[in-house]
């Protein structure tokens, strides 16, 4: 066993990323899908790893004292980035889109439960099969593999799985998007828009003169996270073992949304949205190296069958859904069209994936204003709020216990 210090685990954690960009930028078919860097270089360092353990009895034993801190800023940033006033630009549209995303997670949760069980196999894997990493990505899916370790669940292989069901979403959510969407505006004959190029585009449509990242703002974004971090931690140990015990990065969420939304109504501060995403992409970015090299690969081999059948079966759903559901609910028109292939990316990927998706039709049929402001918004933070809930509410039911 070679036994890594905190040093040398950072070093290993920063040779994880750059492995991951070097891999994907040699293999294109990992960039049109939006493989995270750290995903890809994670998975081949845990490879690697996999074969010295199991052919030269060899194992590495990393420091893991990053990895809670590092997870709890990327929650936080998220909740810094919610501003609520952006809600009355959404208005209606916002309401009902979000209504219906929230509704799929229950159902993720429901189809991922169902077969785990009719499988015979443990029904947290139906879980993180399910809405934790179909519709929470990495991210969610390793914090709540955390929490999955402990007790009462004592369930070990967490990070695992939802690693290999996250990886699969966002391979899925990126494949399927597109073509959902075509097939609704040629077997609807939606009426796509013109392209008017003297119209203003949002700001995910085209890029804008951006502020600069400096020491002085770094530090007041490093701050706000800094502090939400503490009373997110705070307010878990306080509740902890009662009726609104959650885990600690929701508390932090919580906090940045609170944080945020004060400072912006009492006019104190302005937080710097990108400069917070930056710091909340870093972090999870070293959170995932870090998560990822450390998994345990070959303890996977006997849930491989099992966990195929469920994300063929959770892809499958996340179609019929958009086309049968979202797209219905939210008018049938191609910004309804736009919206559903922005639910398959981020309801099966991540937000990211949702854009891409969008921007793939916009650019070929016309721009929609709505769904680049719609999705955004649901899929980078108001879904993990209702997640969080959705999460909580099937792990009270009995079979969990």
């Amino acid at each position: 066993m070679i036994k890594l210090d905190f040093y040398a685990t950072l070093v290993a954690m920063v040779a994880v990323l750059l492995i991951g960009r070097f891999i994907i930028a040699r293999l294109k078919v990992l960039n049109d899908y939006n493989i995270p860097e750290s995903v890809v270089g994670g998975l081949f360092v845990a490879i690697l790893i996999a074969i010295a353990y199991k052919f030269f009895n060899l194992g590495i034993d990393f420091d893991k004292s990053l990895q809670g801190p590092l997870m709890l800023a990327f929650f936080a940033s998220i909740g810094l980035n919610a501003d609520f006033a952006s809600l009355k630009k959404g208005g209606r549209t916002l309401i009902k889109f979000l209504v219906i995303v929230a509704i799929f997670l229950v159902i993720q949760n429901l189809v991922g439960i169902s077969l785990t069980s009719l499988m015979g196999e443990n029904p947290l894997i139906g879980l993180l099969g399910g809405s934790i990493t179909m519709s929470g990505g990495h991210g969610t899916g390793a914090a709540w593999a955390a929490t999955f370790k402990e007790a009462p669940f004592n369930f070990p292989h967490g990070l695992e799985i939802a690693v290999a069901c996250a990886t699969f979403g966002l391979v899925m959510g990126g494949l399927i998007g597109g073509p959902v969407a075509r097939f609704l505006i040629k077997t609807y004959h939606l009426k796509t828009p013109e392209r008017n190029e003297s119209e203003e585009d949002g700001a995910f449509e085209s890029p804008r003169k951006q502020r600069l990242i400096t020491a002085s703002s770094f530090i007041e974004s490093l701050a706000l996270i800094a502090f939400a971090l503490f009373a997110g931690i705070q307010i878990e140990e306080a509740l902890k073992g009662t009726a609104l015990a959650l885990p600690t990065f929701v508390w932090c969420l919580f906090v940045g949304v609170i944080l945020r939304n004060l400072l912006s109504l009492f006019k104190v501060h302005q937080v710097f949205e990108r400069e917070v995403s930056v710091i909340g992409n870093v972090s999870l970015s070293l959170f995932l190296a870090s998560a990822l090299m450390t998994l345990k690969l070959w303890e996977l081999a006997n849930l491989a069958l099992p966990l195929f059948v469920l994300l063929v079966a959770q892809a499958i759903v996340m179609i019929l859904y958009a086309v049968f559901v979202t797209f219905r609910m939210m008018g049938k028109d191609y910004d309804a069209a736009v919206l559903a292939a922005g639910h398959c990316g981020f309801g099966l990927g991540a937000t990211p994936t949702a854009i891409v998706n969008m921007q793939a039709i916009t650019q070929r049929y016309g721009p929609s204003h709505v769904a680049f402001l719609v999705v955004p918004m649901v899929g980078a933070f108001f879904i993990d709020i209702f997640n969080a809930f959705v999460i909580k509410f099937f792990l009270s039911l009995s079979f969990f216990g």
